[in-house]
C-alpha cells in the first residue's frame, strides 16, 4: 500500500496566499478607478478655458491696434479770410487741398501732397485718439515732430468719416484757419508715444512742440521763412495751415 503525504509547510504556505476581494466576495468589490480620469477632465477643461481667455485677450489687442482702417479721399477749397480774402474780395480762384485719410476706431493717419501752386511741404499727420496725441512726418526733411491733439481742431472718427463721406461726393467750400507750432525739444525715446507713432516715426528725428502762443512771449516772437515749414491739410470742416518753426 502507498502512503501519500503532503509536505506540512507547502500546504501551510498555500492556505496562506492571498485570495482577491473579489474572489471572497462580490459584494466588497471595489469599482473601477474614476477618481484619475475625473481629475484628467477636469485639467483639461481648464486649460482649454485658459487658452481661450487668452486667446479672448489677445483678440482684443489685435483689434485695438490692427482694426481694419478705411480709406477716404476728400478736397476742400478755402478762402484765406485773415488775408484780406473774403466776401466781396474773394478771388475768382480758391486754393484746393486734397488729401487722402485712413480712419479706424483709435487713429487716423492722413496724407498730405505736396501743394501744387502754393509752398508747403509734404507729409503723413498721425492722430492717436488714445493717446491724445498728434504726429507729423515731415517727408521732405524725413523728420517726425509730436504735439497734444487739439480736439478743437480735429474731429473724432466717426465725425470724420461723415465728413468724408460727404466730401467724396464734391468739393467743399471752407475757410482757412492758423496754427503756430515751435519745436522745443528732441524725443530720444518714442517707445512711450505709442504704437502708431512709433511705427511712422521710427528711425527718424523726433522732436516735441508746443503751440506758440502758449509759450512766454510766443505771440510776439517771429522767425524767418527758412526756420520754418508749412502743411495745408483739413480734419474738420475748415482747413488748417500748420506752420512748425525752430524755437
Amino acid at each position: 500500500m502507498v502512503k501519500i503525504a503532503f509536505n506540512s509547510a507547502l500546504a501551510q504556505k498555500a492556505l496562506g496566499k492571498d485570495v482577491p476581494a473579489a474572489d471572497k466576495d462580490p459584494e466588497l468589490a471595489s469599482p473601477p478607478a474614476t477618481e484619475g480620469s475625473t481629475g484628467r477632465c477636469l485639467l483639461t477643461l481648464l486649460g482649454i478655458a485658459f487658452i481661450l481667455s487668452g486667446l479672448i485677450v489677445g483678440g482684443a489687442c489685435l483689434y485695438r491696434y490692427f482694426t481694419p482702417k478705411r480709406l477716404y479721399h476728400g478736397a476742400m477749397q478755402f478762402s484765406d479770410v485773415s488775408g484780406g480774402h473774403g466776401g466781396e474780395n474773394e478771388p475768382y480762384y480758391l486754393p484746393r487741398v486734397e488729401e487722402e485719410v485712413e480712419i479706424s476706431d483709435s487713429m487716423a493717419v492722413i496724407s498730405v501732397p505736396p501743394p501744387r501752386f502754393r509752398p508747403g511741404d509734404p507729409a503723413y499727420i498721425l492722430h492717436d485718439f488714445n493717446r491724445k496725441l498728434t504726429a507729423y512726418l515731415d517727408l521732405t526733411l524725413r523728420t517726425c515732430f509730436v504735439i497734444p491733439l487739439n480736439t478743437s481742431v480735429v474731429l473724432p472718427p466717426q465725425d470724420l468719416i461723415d465728413l468724408f463721406s460727404q466730401l467724396m461726393s464734391g468739393s467743399y467750400r471752407s475757410y482757412l484757419v492758423h496754427e503756430d507750432l515751435v519745436v522745443t525739444e528732441r524725443i530720444d525715446d518714442i517707445k512711450p508715444l505709442g504704437l502708431y507713432i512709433r511705427r511712422l516715426c521710427d528711425g527718424k528725428d523726433t522732436y516735441r512742440m508746443q503751440r506758440r502762443a502758449s509759450l512766454p512771449g510766443g505771440g510776439i516772437q517771429k522767425r524767418s521763412a527758412d526756420d520754418c515749414f508749412t502743411f495745408h491739410h483739413f480734419e474738420n470742416k475748415f482747413v488748417t495751415e500748420t506752420r512748425i518753426c525752430k524755437a
